[in-house]
């Protein structure tokens, strides 16, 4: 997920990690290192944009025969959303179809990165809330989009333990944002078919621009 500065960054939720409910259940891929500190200096990705196939490709389930290829994708998809900049990258936008993902909102300035692997919504709240949106595969375009307002995520982190995440604001919209990427989503699908147009031709013109320029 891109972030805008005026829109995307004013309103940081407290520290993410403390929200984070630990549960003793094993995982799916035990014994994976945590996310090391060195992750900004790690290889940066590509990012694909539209119309590449794997963006809309639905993505399978992490399992432990992956164990090694999500500890060396982990910080290239971190060193590739700092330097975007983002506040969230899925496995998708980088060519790769697990159902994996990683969120930062930077609180406090202080990286606090979140990775999910197979991550779930196991509930949503009845309210919604609107807020501006944007994507690294869509570089420069914004649009408003309606979420709901609140979300509960059931995920593994990288020790292979089960995770529980209640977010609202900024973290449950970016949250909806990655997960839709797993499932082929794009946030413009959210939008109207008009605006959803204009934007995916903006996006096309722009590039062709930036490729000649």
């Amino acid at each position: 997920m891109a972030s805008r500065q005026a829109s995307m960054l004013s309103a940081r939720p407290p520290d993410a990690r403390a929200a984070i409910e630990r549960s003793a259940r094993d995982g799916y891929i035990a014994g994976m290192d945590a996310p090391t500190a060195d992750a900004h200096a790690a290889a940066v990705l590509p990012i694909l944009l539209p119309p590449h196939p794997a963006l809309r490709a639905r993505t399978r389930k992490v399992g432990p025969d992956d164990a090694a290829a999500v500890r060396d994708l982990v910080p290239r998809m971190l060193a590739t959303m700092y330097a975007a900049p983002g506040i969230g990258l899925a496995a998708p936008q980088v060519g790769v179809t697990l159902r994996l993902a990683v969120v930062d909102l930077m609180p406090e300035d202080v990286p606090a990165p979140i990775v999910l692997v197979n991550p779930e919504i196991t509930r949503v709240s009845e309210d919604w809330a609107v807020r501006e949106e944007g994507c690294l595969s869509l570089p420069g375009q914004y649009a408003d989009v309606n979420r709901p307002a609140r979300v509960h995520v059931r995920y593994h982190d990288l020790d292979g333990k089960a995770q529980e995440l209640e977010a609202e604001g900024l973290l449950a919209a970016c949250l909806q944002h990655e997960i839709d990427h797993l499932d082929g989503v794009l946030f413009v699908d959210h939008l109207s078919a008009l605006k959803r147009n204009m934007i995916l031709r903006r996006l096309v013109k722009e590039q062709k621009q930036k490729a000649a320029g």
